[in-house]
């Protein structure tokens, strides 16, 4: 079998999330493969806001591009980055192994004595007026609701972008995903996390997807051995819930499937920008139903207020 050629961005995170893949396909009994980082315009667009630039499609168009063209044979992505909508001709054939969903608090280098039980008492700890660094409208939406009389800021960069300006100072603290960190052996750096009931993750968090091209079949066929099922099931879920709202990064929208005893757990919440308005949701199902049980607890949400949340949104 001929080596295969990964398409991925180039930040240390992209490049775990791609070796774990190349890895895992060569253990499933699949070729070798080669690495091929592509500079999205989403990395040359690093600290402008994600609602100003386009969205998510920036940080996925050129690799995107690139399978389509046959110049690599498949793409691996962080899947919260993966837009509602996938470009036809490509498919996400495969989700790896979900690590923590959970959002997380990253205090400076200089705070380093905290050690609080809980998100709650990091926050009072750090003390009032606290000035939280977020890019998500998601995260700040839930923060501005879960806390009084903390500042959310924005902040934009890789990850070690963003530590480094907590490190100097900028910030008291940072709202990461928790999966980054672990995946980049930097656990240690998490305060605390936020429970689902604070703050709802973005759909597809914590997880790898990779997509191929729909007529590879030879690709298909290697990529679909490493995909975990479950885990799968729970990324139709919340990417049907996110397509059913029309979910894009201008859209304080969370959602997080849970892999249970009798099937799937999918919760989610639907925000307005300052979170002063909240609507949640929640329902189970078995797995085979995953992407109807996203579309029911989208109903469920635009039955209870969210539809107005979202049509303001497109006035802002």
């Amino acid at each position: 079998m001929k080596e295969l050629r990964i398409g991925t961005r180039g930040s240390p995170l992209a490049l775990w999330q791609a070796r774990a893949v190349a890895a895992a396909i060569q253990a499933a009994g699949g070729p070798p493969s080669e690495l091929v980082p592509i500079k999205t315009t989403g990395d040359r667009m690093a600290q402008a806001p994600l609602s100003a630039v386009g969205g998510k499609r920036l940080f996925v168009k050129e690799i995107e591009e690139a399978l389509l063209a046959a110049s690599v044979d498949l793409a691996v992505h962080s899947a919260k980055d993966l837009p509602v909508e996938i470009p036809a001709g490509l498919h996400i054939d495969a989700a790896l192994p979900r690590e923590d969903p959970r959002d997380a608090f990253v205090v400076s280098r200089t705070r380093d004595e905290l050690a609080p039980a809980g998100a709650a008492e990091l926050v009072e700890s750090v003390g009032p007026s606290a000035r939280i660094g977020t890019g998500s409208i998601r995260r700040k939406a839930q923060l501005a609701r879960a806390f009084a009389d903390v500042t959310v800021a924005p902040v934009r960069g890789n990850l070690g972008t963003r530590l480094r300006k907590l490190d100097s100072g900028e910030y008291d603290l940072l709202v990461l995903a928790a999966a980054g960190l672990v995946r980049l052996d930097l656990a240690h750096r998490i305060a605390a996390c936020l429970p689902f009931e604070t703050c709802v993750p973005a759909p597809g968090q914590g997880i790898v997807a990779v997509e191929t091209r729909t007529d590879d079949s030879s690709t298909r066929n290697l990529v679909t051995r490493i995909s975990n099922t479950a885990v799968s099931a729970a990324l139709r879920s919340e990417r049907a819930l996110a397509t059913a709202l029309g979910g894009g990064c201008d859209v304080p929208l969370g959602a997080v499937a849970t892999v249970e005893a009798d099937g799937l757990n999918l919760r989610a919440v639907v925000a307005s920008p300052d979170g002063s308005q909240l609507i949640r949701a929640q329902a189970r199902a078995p797995v085979v139903e995953a992407s109807a049980l996203g579309e029911r607890v989208a109903r469920d949400l635009l039955a209870d207020g969210a539809e107005i949340l979202l049509a303001n949104l497109d006035h802002l």
